[in-house]
């Protein structure tokens, strides 16, 4: 792939948010037309009306074309393409198993059946092709937690999707991040992907922020949950020492982690099933203590924006200085972690 100046990869930004601006509302009235729609019926939803599902075809869509045209436009290498591809397919696929589940509501078991099978295949691939960020060097070791990650960190961005722009804005602050890390870095496939997810799920939330005209639905969730967490694990945070390049990662994705330890750690504590919906999120418990919709969200988005600065800081810290700033933000998810669990969670 030829070298990217910066102008190059903001404007593949550009034309992903474009992309799925433009595609958000074709998806929109197609979801109304044949009924594909959130009724608020459930005693857990925050919404009043029902709301189009479908957002996220739009956003798998915009990211997949706009990577694929990009990619013939700009000289790919063969290994580049399949690299890319290796990426970008899995989560398409998975994109269409959550486009069945908001059609046909699948199990909570077949859709966890799923996600690990592609998460296995993801976490092998690149293992075997040596693209893994932060390896162990034990391929025993290596993929099972690679494939913990994909599995975990999909499944907590559909969790972390309760809240009109939630995950959405999440997403976006992640991956503009990992962008900056990565375009840091020089390493270009990944600051390339990392900007048109960027591009697209900004492109989407103007869509999805309070009050949300349209949902992403599982479509989007395990779309974006498979792609992020790729992304994020395949990034090389060298010159790092190992526990701050593994906290790297988690940071930048570390309210959706701290949204589902929350949820999980409440239900399990009630003896119910941790795959039951619920108000035990942390947009919940952020509207139960008086703040509004939209001030939950931006609550939510700046502790992504905090955390996600904590690990830029950490990417250009002097060695000395590094876990020094990894425990520092453990100790401020920690006690994050308990102030949340402390607030009621019904």
């Amino acid at each position: 792939m030829r070298s990217l100046f910066l102008n190059d990869y903001l404007l593949l930004g550009v034309l992903s948010a474009v992309a799925v601006i433009l595609l958000t509302p074709l998806m929109k009235s197609i979801a109304m037309h044949y009924g594909v729609v959130d009724s608020p019926i459930e005693s857990h939803k925050t919404h009043k009306i029902p709301v189009p599902y479908l957002g996220g075809v739009a956003l798998a869509i915009g990211v997949v074309t706009v990577t694929y045209v990009a990619s013939l436009t700009s000289n790919f290498s063969r290994s580049t393409f399949f690299l890319a591809s290796s990426v970008l397919i899995p989560a398409f696929i998975m994109g269409i198993v959550g486009l069945v589940d908001d059609v046909r509501n699948l199990s909570p078991w077949s859709r966890f059946i799923v996600q690990s099978t592609f998460g296995i295949a993801i976490s092998v691939t690149l293992v075997a092709t040596n693209t893994l960020g932060s390896p162990f060097g034990n391929p025993l070791i290596d993929i099972p937690i690679t494939t913990l990650w994909i599995v975990g960190i999909t499944n907590s961005i559909n969790f972390f999707d309760n809240i009109d722009g939630g995950a959405s804005g999440a997403i976006a602050i992640a991956s503009t991040f990992l962008f900056i890390l990565s375009w840091q870095g020089g390493q270009q496939l990944i600051a390339a992907l990392s900007i048109v997810l960027a591009g697209a799920t900004i492109g989407f939330v103007l869509w999805n922020k309070p009050p949300a005209r349209i949902y992403m639905g599982d479509a989007g969730a395990l779309f974006l949950g498979i792609l992020i967490s790729s992304l994020a694990i395949r990034f090389d945070p060298n010159p790092i020492d190992k526990i701050s390049s593994f906290a790297i990662p988690a940071l930048l994705l570390a309210m959706p982690i701290l949204d589902t330890s929350v949820a999980v750690l409440s239900r399990l504590k009630r003896r119910t099933s941790p795959f039951l919906g619920g108000k035990d999120h942390l947009s919940h418990r952020l509207m139960r203590m008086g703040f509004s919709k939209r001030q939950a969200v931006f609550m939510l988005w700046g502790g992504s924006i905090f955390f996600s600065l904590i690990a830029l800081v950490i990417s250009n810290a002097e060695y000395s200085l590094e876990r020094l700033c990894v425990y520092a933000a453990a100790i401020v998810w920690l006690m994050l972690l308990v102030l949340f669990l402390r607030t009621s969670d019904n």
